[in-house]
């Protein structure tokens, strides 16, 4: 059996009674977080715009539907991160698009959810240590929409490999330059969304794609990965769930900034009594930030494309600069904080202009040991991704690939750790410093119950009910009229 056939066979046959507990509670989590993001969209000038052109995301056409929640949950970068992936464009909102439509109960649309976030997050795994990671890397939603729709609908696992076969004949390769340098990022996930959705259609009608295109000669492992993790697609099935890697943002933007906006918004707590903002912006005389490489690197990619007020919404979503600025005078970084009004306010960006970063060998290998984003995938790939580290990042990458341990049997104590250190410097000579190892939100720091208290709250700053809340706390007791009517009013606003 081909990869893919072997994936396919276990997804299709995937019920709910056959998911842990603790699985389940973190896709509820996910599917909240998930309807914050998209209700967040709806409030940027950009998210207004994708419904004008495309459309609300409560459409006749579920299709249609998934399309503009995958562009409205881009918008912000307010989407969640796993190891590997942005899953939640495709694996969340397809089922989501499809709930009316399938008259799908609660039991089915979690089941959707987490076997899109299985299948979705180990194509994502195999290619990971290449050129796409992240959000570039949206071949996840050619994936993640198949499986998304097919579990839904319990379709046979034949249908799975020919879709699949079908849309990753045809990955999308982002452009860097266009993704952060313009609006062509919001549609990163909705547009393999589309095709994955197509491929279903294709596959249903009886069209037939390539069973093992993935390990195939010049196939998709070849072409998208320096270092093919083609055993990462059917690695711990059933015991593996990467559904347990899931970290939650609770600011908007790139999730390498969260660590530093959390010292951020803790010095802001110690000064707001002593300064108003415009007091705040004229008393710093430096604002220095020690992060990991992660952190670093994904700056001086956006850095070229943050032009003050003029910059793209994508770009400042990357922006430490912006983003650390915001919280350090306001003490928070929230989606009112990417409208118009708010970009234009000077005391942002004369803060900004005092952002230096430097890079921290500590916090470097922290991040790059932990599980997500790499940790797993170096691992795993043994002595060609040491290779692959070393050829990356020199003499450092030679001592951390020389740290790799054995891969993780199961993900119940995965990490994501990509901290930062904040020292800010006033004019009276006062330093103020503020470490965090993980964000707030990242896998292995928060209790279910804490994680779930911090994406009710990202829901309810959305103007989100708390009614809602209650009811996909307990989405597997809905019926299918009930799961309906909440998907509904959980997106309301794009209606009014």
């Amino acid at each position: 059996m081909s990869l893919l056939e072997q994936l396919a066979s276990w997804a299709a046959g995937l019920s709910f009674d056959d998911i842990p507990l603790s699985v389940v509670t973190q896709a509820k989590s996910q599917i909240l977080s998930q309807l914050a993001a998209v209700r967040a969209g709806t409030t940027n000038p950009a998210g207004k715009a994708i419904i004008t052109s495309f459309g609300s995301p409560l459409q006749p056409n579920p299709k249609s539907s998934a399309y503009v929640l995958a562009a409205l949950s881009m918008c912000l970068d307010f989407d969640d991160t796993a190891f590997a992936g942005h899953l939640s464009h495709s694996c969340v909102n397809v089922p989501l698009a499809y709930t009316h439509y399938l008259q799908l109960d609660g039991k089915t649309l979690l089941t959707a959810v987490i076997t899109a976030n299985e299948c979705a997050a180990r194509i994502t795994a195999a290619a990971t240590l290449g050129y796409h990671r992240g959000q570039t890397a949206s071949h996840t939603h050619l994936v993640g929409s198949v499986a998304g729709r097919l579990s839904a609908q319990r379709a046979a696992a034949s249908y799975w490999v020919n879709a699949w076969g079908i849309a990753l004949s045809m990955p999308n390769w982002v452009l860097m330059p266009g993704f952060l340098g313009s609006d062509a990022k919001l549609f990163t996930a909705a547009t393999p969304v589309r095709a994955g959705l197509d491929a279903v259609d294709a596959a249903l009608a009886g069209l037939h794609g390539l069973s093992n295109i993935v390990e195939i000669e010049d196939g998709f492992l070849q072409q998208f990965a320096d270092v093919p993790l083609p055993e990462m697609l059917t690695k711990g099935l059933g015991t593996r769930w990467h559904t347990q890697t899931i970290s939650f943002k609770i600011y908007p933007g790139c999730a390498y900034l969260d660590s530093a906006i959390d010292c951020a918004v803790a010095v802001h707590a110690e000064l707001a009594e002593r300064f108003s903002p415009v007091e705040l912006a004229e008393s710093v005389t430096s604002i220095k930030i020690h992060a990991s490489i992660f952190t670093v690197g994904m700056d001086e990619e956006s850095r070229s494309f943050v032009k003050g007020p003029s910059s793209p919404l994508s770009a400042l979503n990357f922006s430490t600069g912006y983003s650390v600025a915001t919280a350090l005078a306001y003490g928070t970084l929230s989606p009112v904080d990417f409208l118009p009004e708010q970009i234009d306010d000077p005391v942002r960006w004369i803060l900004a202009g005092k952002v230096q970063l430097i890079l921290d060998l500590d916090l470097t290998e922290k991040s790059l040991l932990a599980t997500a984003p790499l940790g797993e995938a170096l691992r795993e790939g043994g002595t060609s991704a040491a290779e692959w580290l070393t050829s990356k990042g020199g003499e450092i990458g030679s001592k951390l690939a020389a740290k790799l341990e054995r891969p993780s049997s199961d993900f119940t104590r995965a990490t994501k750790s990509i901290g930062a250190r904040l020292e800010v410097e006033l004019d009276d000579g006062t330093l103020l410093e503020k470490s965090c190892e993980a964000a707030k939100g990242s896998v292995g720091t928060n209790s279910p119950a804490q994680q779930w208290a911090l994406m009710v709250e990202k829901f309810l700053i959305t103007g989100g009910h708390e009614d809602t809340t209650r009811a996909i706390e307990n989405l597997e007791y809905l019926s299918p009229s009930q799961t309906a009517a909440e998907v509904e009013k959980a997106l309301q606003i794009v209606e009014q």
